[in-house]
């Protein structure tokens, strides 16, 4: 559907967000009238969020700021359980302990997108422990889990896809859509809540809840969802040879953040561009034209906006200097990601192998050896050549630290303590 009457669905169109949505002239009527009031529920999985949550962070961002409400729905209760969707085994079980702390550290980067508060348009915080945790077993059998087909279920392809591969899915696992989709039947009713946002996975788990709240009697609800992110090369979206990239600075400092961004592939700098900065899409038009070697003002330009967005302009400015006199200068910058390392260890040798390990540039001593193989490591701007090799204060620069660096684009300081 084009030429929508709602700003919303108009951004989201334009700057790339939309995959599928149930009902496009619903939603559009509801949205045009400022009356959307939409979330995205974020299980608490690990310490940080990444950026595939970013994008479903923007989404909710555009729609605060085209005068709608976002929400803002904490996993406490569905993480207890466990989103089975692109999984090949069950997730490891976490303790209430563990979830908890997942929980408080992930709370913390929702306000450096969105504005919180008491406003019409400001968003708000819930968690679904608060009435998952509640339900009586029978009664959620009689009143909730009646109105689902075990026949649709198996076709879900987080549940069909497993059985296919002739995969175990435990009970559990199977009873994660019906947590979501009372979710978001609990928040219409609690909250006015009618659009649930996500990414494309998760479009079976989102329109189940939408025929949830159908036969439950609320208000007609409405799913949108993201497309799957990939780059160009077809590799899958914030994900590097060494993890996630995730959104929190003390998992992954603001430096390799705009590094991130800085490497991007030339054929996706225009569609992160609209997809993870607001940069008004005239000025995005502009930066794509760019040819040739000029593409790169683009890339740090998608850089410094993605990077401001999440970390602040004084990040972002101090990561782009960095970077500067790192590559241009060739420089010790201060500012790179710093490892410390006890001095005893420096001076027994600290292996090469595992110096890189610690610094997080490779992910074990057998990806190190075929880096050194490949030409790939330098300690100090120098290859290495002998994966027996080992660091020594003797290694330490004027300025105290040993660099290190995987190809060209990535290092780390190690530092004594």
């Amino acid at each position: 559907m084009t030429g929508f009457k709602s700003d919303f669905l108009n951004v989201l169109q334009s700057r790339g967000f939309i995959h599928q949505c149930s009902d496009f002239e619903g939603l559009d009527a509801l949205a045009a009238k400022g009356q959307a009031t939409a979330y995205v529920g974020y299980d608490c999985t690990a310490r940080s969020l990444h950026i595939g949550n970013f994008l479903t962070m923007m989404m909710l961002y555009w729609l605060q700021q085209t005068g709608n409400k976002p929400i803002t729905l904490m996993g406490g209760g569905t993480t207890m359980v466990g989103d089975p969707s692109g999984k090949d085994e069950t997730r490891a079980m976490r303790t209430v302990d563990e979830i908890e702390a997942n929980k408080a550290s992930i709370r913390g980067v929702f306000a450096k997108v969105l504005r919180y508060g008491n406003g019409a348009t400001d968003a708000i915080m819930l968690d679904n422990a608060e009435w998952l945790t509640k339900l009586n077993w029978i009664e959620m059998l009689r009143d909730i889990g009646r109105h689902f087909s075990v026949n649709r279920m198996l076709t879900m392809d987080s549940v069909r896809l497993r059985l296919e591969r002739e995969q175990e899915m435990s009970f559990i696992e199977f009873n994660y859509m019906v947590c979501q989709a009372y979710d978001f039947v609990e928040l219409s009713r609690r909250t006015g809540c009618r659009l649930q946002m996500g990414g494309s996975d998760q479009w079976g788990n989102i329109v189940n809840g939408v025929e949830l709240g159908r036969r439950m009697g609320t208000e007609q609800l409405f799913a949108l969802t993201t497309p799957l992110l990939t780059t160009a090369s077809g590799a899958k979206m914030g994900k590097t040879a060494q993890g996630a990239i995730w959104l929190n600075a003390d998992q992954c400092s603001p430096y390799d953040f705009w590094q991130y961004w800085r490497n991007t592939e030339d054929a996706d700098v225009v569609k992160f561009l609209k997809l993870f900065t607001t940069l008004p899409l005239s000025e995005i038009e502009k930066l794509g034209a760019l040819q040739g070697a000029e593409i790169n003002e683009a890339k740090k330009a998608l850089a410094d906006a993605a990077t401001t967005l999440l970390h602040g302009e004084e990040a972002a400015r101090t990561a782009a200097e960095t970077a500067r006199r790192t590559f241009e200068e060739g420089a010790i910058a201060e500012n790179l990601p710093t490892v410390e390392v006890a001095k005893s260890e420096l001076d027994a040798g600290l292996g090469v192998l595992n110096a890189f390990v610690k610094a997080s540039l490779v992910a074990s001593n057998g990806e190190a050896r075929r880096q050194i193989k490949g030409g790939g490591l330098r300690v100090n701007d120098v290859a290495v050549t002998d994966e027996k090799m080992a660091l020594t204060s003797k290694d330490l620069t004027s300025e105290g630290v040993i660099k290190l660096s995987l190809g060209k684009k990535r290092h780390v300081l190690v530092k004594p303590a």
